[in-house]
């Protein structure tokens, strides 16, 4: 169990400005809000899909402000769990909150691990810092090292001290759990550079590496009028990308990840997909309605292979050409063949589409669609996965196929 310490902060402002592959980066104020099904029924936009898509607006909290909240949360679950950790996140880079020292120390008092949730380390100015936090209970830190060259985190991460941050970072992998985090991008970090980084994350014992990639057009997940992050850069093809994960998580003794594939340790996501778990499908439910679930490129054939074998001819599955369904848009429905669209429709649930937007889209061709939302996730990626068993994935999967199951036979049930 983590109790997180929220610091607030936002991105390019909290963080000693943007990295050159910031998702935030070159991001427009939205003129309208995008949608979801937080908002209220018969109004587009809530603080999910305008406030809170942009991470803006919210300044780094005050050190007594953080610890009250942990209190609190603390005081809400009395009995300790033997695992209770304090996870130090927020929306700006955790190195650079200007009250860490303090905020560490008074945690340390309470006798509670710390893990330091992500951080770039650019607020890191002498790298022996990380022996004082190890020394004060931090036993997990989560570090963007993007490559361990400092010139590279000089130019691309704009690191003010980038020889510091690496040394920071070998401190931490030495004496805590360091999962290091990558963003590839082709022709930059990749190839040699990242060999490099895998064999000085290996030497310095390191935990774990979770590959990010790199994106870069509204396809791959730029919703916020922001794209390209960095003119001419083509990222990785989706399978060319899980396959290098799983190159490199062959060659280094680490435990590698991508997001948004895959997880080769224990084959995340979308276990249930695989024949040799097939067993676990007896334990869904009778699909008994009809439906067709809208997606992502990414998801669709794992959803596709699933819905084959329990129910071929109550559910269809549709890609649309979103990578990541959690950042699908309205704009997503229009190209959609309509004539393959059952009459009840299944929506990720937590994509960025309000109801009203999505029957209006898909009721174009005069047909009165049904629109539901199925669970906010039916499986994780490699940035989750790199914590958990394959057991707890599997258990995850299930649960939330559940609800899907539950959505589709309650929005597709025949109606008299």
């Amino acid at each position: 169990m983590q109790v997180i310490a929220d610091l607030g902060g936002t991105p390019g402002k909290d963080c000693r400005g943007y990295c050159k592959f910031c998702y935030f980066r070159k991001v427009k104020p939205l003129t309208e809000a995008l949608g979801c099904q937080h908002c209220p029924p018969n109004k587009v936009g809530c603080s999910r899909c305008l406030e809170g898509v942009q991470e803006a607006g919210k300044e780094f909290q005050q050190p007594f402000s953080v610890l009250n909240e942990v209190q609190m949360a603390l005081m809400m679950n009395p009995v300790r769990d033997a695992n209770l950790k304090v996870n130090i996140s927020g929306g700006g880079d955790v190195s650079c909150y200007p009250h860490l020292e303090e905020l560490i120390f008074n945690l340390y008092q309470w006798q509670l691990p710390i893990h330091l949730g992500y951080t770039s380390g650019k607020g890191i100015d002498d790298g022996n810092i990380a022996s004082k936090f190890l020394s004060q209970g931090v036993d997990e830190v989560t570090y963007t090292i993007f490559a361990a060259d400092a010139q590279l985190r000089k130019e691309w991460m704009l690191d003010p001290s980038p020889e510091e941050s690496l040394k920071a970072a070998q401190l931490f992998a030495e004496g805590a759990d360091l999962h290091a985090a990558a963003v590839i991008i082709p022709g930059v970090n990749d190839g040699e550079v990242l060999a490099n980084t895998c064999e000085k994350l290996e030497e310095w014992g390191a935990k774990a590496l979770m590959m990010m990639r790199f994106a870069n057009s509204y396809d791959q997940g730029l919703i916020l009028g922001n794209e390209p992050v960095v003119e001419g850069i083509v990222p990785h093809e989706i399978l060319q990308f899980e396959e290098l994960v799983k190159e490199v998580n062959k060659e280094y003794d680490l435990r590698v990840t991508g997001t948004p594939l895959g997880d080769p340790t224990i084959g995340a996501p979308f276990i249930l997909s695989k024949p040799e778990y097939e067993e676990f499908l007896d334990i869904l439910p009778p699909v008994t309605g009809e439906a067709t679930i809208l997606t992502s490129k990414i998801a669709a054939p794992f959803l596709k292979r699933i819905f084959d074998k329990i129910a071929p001819d109550n559910v269809n599955v549709i890609a649309t050409k979103k990578d990541i369904a959690c950042l699908m848009t309205k704009e997503d429905l229009v190209p959609l063949d309509l004539s393959d669209i059952k009459d009840a429709v299944i929506l990720p649930g937590r994509a960025f589409i309000h109801q009203m937007d999505a029957e209006r889209i898909l009721g174009a061709d005069g047909v009165n669609r049904l629109v539901g939302y199925g669970p906010d996730t039916l499986s994780v990626d490699g940035e989750l996965s790199s914590g958990m068993s394959e057991e707890e994935v599997i258990e995850h999967e299930l649960e939330s196929f559940i609800d899907l199951i539950q959505a589709i036979n309650f929005f597709g049930m025949k109606r008299i």
